[in-house]
């Protein structure tokens, strides 16, 4: 079977990386393999990535600097490899912009398991992004930005796009359709479709937390998506 995804696998430890290569080749995914910041940097603004695995921990440029340079210049899923007690790095990793994350040591059926989900999302939001390309007639407001869900795009005050992440499409669609109404942590990951995300880890804070980023005039103290402490969010 042949998928024509193109996967790069950026991780200093030759047998890590070949083992991933090998084994995602054996799945249909052509795979690059990349050992340090600059073959990937060339990869990234040279060929057609659909998604980068890439490992926090390396020496030299570490893979939350590549995971920054990569958010900034397009809008690949990203992967992140994960030590299992690097709490903190997989905050840090999420709120710079990566899709997801795998624990080492890698299970290999896990992590195909979160590369088919992140690319199913990413081709999700490009098929419904296809059918429009200019702002359509439905459009909600958060803030002083413009919501089209139609065109999968986000608008700020003067008209000019602001860049989204696929979950953060899903995010201000679900809270469009919930609006005045609290949803919990929990709701926001089943109504967004993400149940690869256990709900008690917080990972939903950080991903609002960029969200706000975005939308509100002072993210510090949020007054378009509250926080109503013990509840969970409310858009109203």
């Amino acid at each position: 079977m042949t998928t024509h995804a193109h996967v790069v696998v950026c991780d200093d430890e030759p047998d890590i990386r070949d083992t991933v290569a090998e084994y995602l080749e054996h799945h249909g995914y052509a795979v690059t393999p990349a050992n340090a910041g600059p073959a990937l940097r060339e990869l990234i603004d040279s060929q057609h990535v659909d998604v980068v695995i890439l490992d926090i921990r390396m020496p030299g440029e570490d893979g939350l600097s590549l995971a920054r340079y990569i958010r900034e210049h397009s809008d690949v899923a990203i992967i992140m490899l994960t030590g299992s007690a690097e709490i903190v790095d997989r905050v840090v990793g999420l709120e710079i912009g990566a899709d997801d994350y795998v624990a080492k040591p890698v299970d290999l059926r896990e992590l195909l398991a979160r590369v088919k989900a992140v690319l199913r999302r990413t081709s999700a939001s490009e098929r419904a992004a296809e059918k429009t390309s200019t702002p359509g007639p439905h459009q909600v407001h958060f803030g002083k930005c413009r919501f089209d869900p139609d065109a999968h795009k986000l608008y700020n005050a003067d008209g000019v796009e602001i860049a989204i992440t696929p979950m953060e499409f899903r995010l201000l669609k679900v809270f469009s359709e919930h609006r005045g109404r609290v949803l919990n942590r929990d709701q926001l990951l089943e109504l967004a479709h993400d149940r690869g995300w256990d709900p008690f880890d917080r990972s939903i804070d950080i991903r609002v937390s960029r969200l706000r980023k975005k939308i509100e005039v002072d993210p510090s103290k949020p007054e378009v998506i509250r926080t109503i402490r013990g509840m969970g969010y409310l858009y109203s």
